[in-house]
């Protein structure tokens, strides 16, 4: 079987086509492909423990994405951990007392902030707070608890 530059230039575009799909895997599972330029506002919250989060990690509401992390930090007067979220400009309705709270998705997944608003008639402007948050779960010190429980029942 002879090759020809026909087979030849097939091969090849088959091979770009493969390297081309395996680059495109690869931002969409390291969340580097949204490096998107929606006009944003900033949301302030304060964790007692923000868990595993990382800038560029979902903000959700309903099950909807509105938003990423865009900084964490620590305060160091409260040691709290401050976490800035970008939220789409499209969602500028969110209330004043809505509650901020740190998730898993799935078992293993990444973990994101799932804000669940309240019913308050004035709503969350540019660099204000979400005041009621409530820290991620931690699951060794849930399993350590678990276990202090039981050994203290036994006696």
């Amino acid at each position: 079987m002879q090759h020809t530059s026909t087979q030849d230039t097939l091969v090849g575009l088959f091979v770009a086509a493969g390297i081309a799909a395996l680059f495109f895997l690869a931002l969409q599972v390291s969340n580097l492909s949204s490096f998107t330029d929606k006009d944003s506002y900033t949301l302030v919250a304060r964790f007692e423990n923000s868990g595993g989060l990382k800038v560029k990690s979902p903000v959700s509401a309903a099950g909807v994405k509105i938003g990423q992390i865009s900084d964490i930090s620590l305060d160091p007067k409260t040691y709290q951990s401050v976490v800035k979220m970008s939220i789409y400009s499209q969602y500028n309705h969110i209330p004043s007392d809505t509650t901020a709270s740190v998730f898993t998705a799935g078992l293993l997944g990444e973990q994101y902030v799932s804000l669940e608003p309240g019913g308050s008639e004035e709503f969350l402007k540019n660099n204000e707070t979400v005041e009621i948050t409530q820290s991620a779960i931690i699951l060794e010190k849930a399993i350590g608890q678990f276990l202090f429980k039981s050994a203290e029942e036994k006696k």
